[in-house]
């Protein structure tokens, strides 16, 4: 079977193909094939909601972001070489005051390198913490014969628990992006079981529209994850939490 062709005439309203071009060319520049928080640039030109992020490089800027972003807060550590953050003791949630900011980061600097003395600490990346939610996770992967996978399900750790994901070959229209998400078994978590409130399914619809055309723009995207992305309940948005992105070798 072929890779499926894409449709010319598909276009994704919002996106700014020469601006995520912009942000690879910075990225294989330097030999740069996982780009840092600059990946986050690529989402947003393409439209994808993100949570506002600052990055920081020393304890005074972490906290002086922390105060002009208003509480509670997630800190998250930045290294080239730490993908699993939580492994390492890498993530602080439910920040509430420029203290205790300043004490994660302290935390993080001395204790991350007794597990990982290879990793070179760039510094943290602060943002907004959203209440409530489901995390789902979007991902893919660039088949030798079928092109990119697509990938969606629960996020967080329950994608690599329950491995309850839906798989489609990009590009995907929006009749298929819906079947991917009412695919997995969790759909019912989604959709608003026991008398929750559903989640934002539109808007999870329309981030899956927008990373089929993405890694179908860029065939040099080996391979893609938002993980977590946070859905929130029904008009009220999904927003990308946290992205990796390796770019080919050549």
């Amino acid at each position: 079977m072929s890779m499926k062709q894409v449709d010319p005439a598909f276009t994704v309203s919002g996106s700014d193909k020469a601006l995520a071009d912009e942000i690879f060319k910075a990225a294989l520049d330097v030999q740069r094939r996982t780009p840092g928080l600059e990946s986050l640039g690529i989402l947003e030109a393409y439209g994808i909601p993100v949570v506002k992020t600052v990055f920081a490089k020393t304890e005074e800027e972490a906290v002086k972001a922390a105060e002009e972003m208003g509480y509670p807060l997630v800190m998250k550590v930045v290294s080239p070489q730490i993908s699993h953050k939580s492994d390492v003791g890498g993530i602080r949630l439910s920040l509430q005051s420029g203290d205790e900011v300043r004490a994660a980061y302290l935390g993080m600097m001395e204790k991350i390198p007794e597990k990982r003395p290879d990793a070179v600490l760039e510094g943290v990346q602060i943002q907004k913490m959203l209440s409530g939610g489901n995390e789902v996770i979007i991902g893919m992967i660039r088949d030798p014969t079928f092109g990119p996978m697509l990938m969606f399900g629960l996020g967080g750790v329950y994608v690599e628990i329950l491995k309850d994901v839906r798989f489609a070959i990009a590009p995907v229209n929006e009749k298929e992006a819906r079947e991917m998400i009412k695919g997995i078994k969790a759909y019912p978590l989604l959709a608003g079981a026991r008398g929750a409130k559903p989640s934002d399914i539109d808007a999870l619809v329309d981030a899956i529209l927008r990373i089929s055309r993405l890694v179908c723009d860029f065939p040099e995207i080996e391979e893609f994850e938002i993980n977590p992305m946070m859905v929130l309940e029904e008009r009220k948005g999904a927003f990308a939490v946290d992205m990796r992105l390796t770019l080919k070798k050549n």
